[in-house]
């Protein structure tokens, strides 16, 4: 072997080593959200804790920083260099933070998600409020360790989604608060029917049977995953073999279960589409947040809310609940699922006022890291925000700011990619009907998604993080994200229902 390619598996094996431990956290973290029992969450975090500063020391070696250094200036091929080079800037970042103050934040995040779910058991935001004040503190100074040009949230965002600034997303929402405002005046001055049978009872075993029924027809590989119950759906790895994905089900919610199971099997399609081969190393791992979230909602609403989806899919879903649809039509239920009304909660928002519920989150958690809003001032400000932009009164703390699963988890930063994703979705959506013959046709009479997914491994999994979100976007589509690509879809779509 070559004293080059001996060097890359050194690097290699490191990497592969680091990854161990840090899926064995993940795997403990995936527990902590579905099974540990009660009794067992303060050793927990202490376990959590110790894995993450463990995983933290090994990265940031100064044996790593060493071995990486010297690889970047070897003669690698183009997936080698990427590799290292994505390695070297995420090992530069991480030097910025010590093992004690991983381990302290670690601690912080496991106190702050029981205290999180206890608190929207009593549905009483002040239980929550100490534990997330320590989070918000720790997250200013994790922001001021890793340093930045212009505001303090730019460090935090730059987690999710590589080079993201707040001048970047205020003028994002900014572009798009305009034409979002018009299209719901159009759709609110026409829009009919009634959604109210989407509140029937839906048996819990019934509708976990489509559920799961749904993610295989999708093209969810059980082999390589499971889906269990959770307080808020999510999606986690242990490779691309090992993906988990959770729901929630809400007797009295058909919506619930239904597509936030779709939007996760999009996050999870994703993980299971990453090239194995990469297994620890950058080019295993997804391209940012914004990108994964464009999966999530691509499936979700692009496919799954679509005229084309149900046309095959209804009769199926009243072979399931055969009661509860016996007398409603697939439009009716076209236009239910389509409903655009300003509501209270996030993950069960419309496409469009979706990104109302986004903006809220981004301005709260920026005015949060910058200071100029207090942890114990979230609920006024929230419940203030929700009724300017989305005209409705928040009645309580669990269907207010304690509906995210978000800050008990430290992720400050994420909500933006939730809107940017959407948007890349969109174009996504565009470009897989151009080049994929029939797409919708497929989709409508045999109800095959295969052909779109074999055109998201090639065009999107198969690259991990070789690109960034713009430079994938542009790779696929031929132009860097354009939020009027996102605006023109959903008008056509909401105007082909009414």
């Amino acid at each position: 072997m070559h004293a080059q390619e001996e060097l890359y598996s050194q690097y290699k094996n490191s990497m592969q080593k680091l990854a161990d431990v840090k899926y064995a956290a993940a795997v403990l973290q995936w527990d902590q959200e579905t099974y540990l029992p009660k009794k067992g969450a303060d050793f927990r975090g202490r376990q959590l804790a110790t894995l993450s500063e463990v995983a933290h020391g090994m990265f940031t070696d100064d044996k790593n920083g060493k071995l990486l250094q010297e690889l970047l200036l070897k003669d690698l091929s183009q997936e080698q260099k990427r590799n290292v080079e994505l390695t070297w800037e995420d090992y530069s970042r991480q030097k910025k933070l010590t093992p004690a103050f991983v381990r302290k934040m670690s601690e912080a995040v496991s106190a702050s998600f029981f205290a999180w779910v206890e608190a929207r058991k009593q549905n009483d935001y002040q239980v929550f409020e100490p534990k997330l004040s320590l989070l918000v503190d720790l997250k200013r100074q994790e922001a001021e360790r890793y340093g930045y040009e212009a505001h303090p949230y730019d460090a935090l965002m730059d987690e999710y989604e590589k080079g993201a600034t707040v001048k970047m997303v205020d003028k994002i929402f900014e572009d798009v608060k305009v034409p979002l405002r018009q299209l719901l005046q159009e759709v609110q001055d026409v829009q009919s029917g009634d959604d109210s049978f989407l509140r029937q009872f839906y048996p819990k075993q019934q509708q976990w049977k489509w559920g799961i029924y749904l993610a295989k027809q999708l093209g969810f590989d059980f082999e390589s995953g499971r889906q269990d119950i959770s307080e808020h759906p999510f999606t986690t790895n242990f490779s691309s073999q090992d993906v988990r994905i959770t729901t929630r089900v809400d007797e009295h919610d058909f919506a619930n279960m239904t597509w936030s199971t779709i939007h996760e099997v999009g996050h999870a399609l994703y993980e299971q589409g990453l090239p194995a081969e990469q297994y620890g190393l950058p080019l295993g791992e997804y391209a940012s947040l914004s990108m994964h979230e464009s999966q999530s909602r691509l499936w979700e609403n692009c496919v799954g809310r679509a005229t084309a989806f149900w046309n095959y899919y209804y009769p199926k879903l009243v072979e399931f609940f055969p009661v509860q649809f016996k007398s409603i039509s697939e439009n009716q239920f076209l236009k239910a699922i389509n409903k655009v009304q300003p509501s209270l909660i996030r993950t069960e928002a419309d496409e469009l006022t979706y990104h109302s519920h986004v903006m809220v989150r981004y301005e709260l958690e920026k005015r949060l890291i910058e200071g100029s809003l207090q942890v114990k001032e979230i609920p006024l400000y929230w419940n203030d925000q929700y009724k300017t932009l989305l005209g409705v009164d928040v009645p309580d703390d669990k269907r207010g700011c304690l509906q995210d699963v978000h800050w008990s988890h430290g992720s400050f930063g994420y909500f933006a990619t939730y809107s940017l994703g959407s948007f890349y979705a969109a174009q996504l959506w565009q470009q897989a009907k151009k080049d994929i013959a029939g797409l919708e046709i497929e989709i409508a009479k045999e109800g095959r998604t295969d052909s779109l997914l074999g055109w998201l491994r090639t065009n999107v999994h198969k690259h991990g993080r070789f690109y960034e979100s713009e430079a994938l976007c542009n790779l696929v589509t031929g132009k860097n994200l354009d939020s009027t690509v996102f605006v023109s879809y959903l008008r056509e779509k909401l105007n082909n229902l009414q």
